[in-house]
């Protein structure tokens, strides 16, 4: 199995979400089943076939974190200087024609969130800036076509 690179933070909250899945949801969807079964039939049961289908979720979210916990490299930014992009920088960027200023932190495919600016090393925004530095320029290919970015600033931890 190929590993994944991901932060200490972001390993950290895959390991607590599945700490919580296992001891916590786990008994309280069995104990949601078993009630349900006492109300009979279970053919016409709504309540026991909801609480079947949240533990298969549950079940498979943890087959899943289970495997990035095993696929997981972690890797700690704060140990990283200068004014490359590398995997767990955080990169302030301007959109060239719009002027626009936003910043990206680029992190493991488990711990991104692009409404709080945590993308995805295998995005094509990062994987444009990976190997940059801070004045260079990046085009960017995205669903509504190209996009040119300045690097104005790098940081790490």
């Amino acid at each position: 199995m190929d590993q994944v690179p991901i932060t200490p933070d972001g390993y950290k909250a895959i390991t607590e979400e599945l700490h919580q899945r296992k001891t916590i949801l786990r008994p309280e969807i069995v104990e949601s089943i078993a009630v349900a079964r006492e109300h009979g039939d279970l053919k016409e049961n709504a309540e026991y076939h909801a609480a079947k289908e949240q533990q298969s979720f549950n079940e498979g979210r943890i087959a899943e974190l289970e495997g990035a916990i095993g696929a997981a490299q972690i890797i700690d930014p704060s140990t990283f200087t200068g004014d490359t992009v590398k995997f767990g920088a955080k990169v302030q960027i301007v959109d060239e024609e719009t002027d626009e200023e936003k910043t990206v932190e680029i992190v493991g495919e488990y711990e991104s969130n692009a409404d709080e600016g945590r993308i995805s090393i295998t995005a094509p925004i990062a994987r444009a800036l990976i190997g940059k530095s801070v004045g260079d320029s990046v085009k960017v290919t995205t669903p509504r076509g190209q996009i040119d970015y300045e690097i104005l600033e790098v940081t790490y931890g």
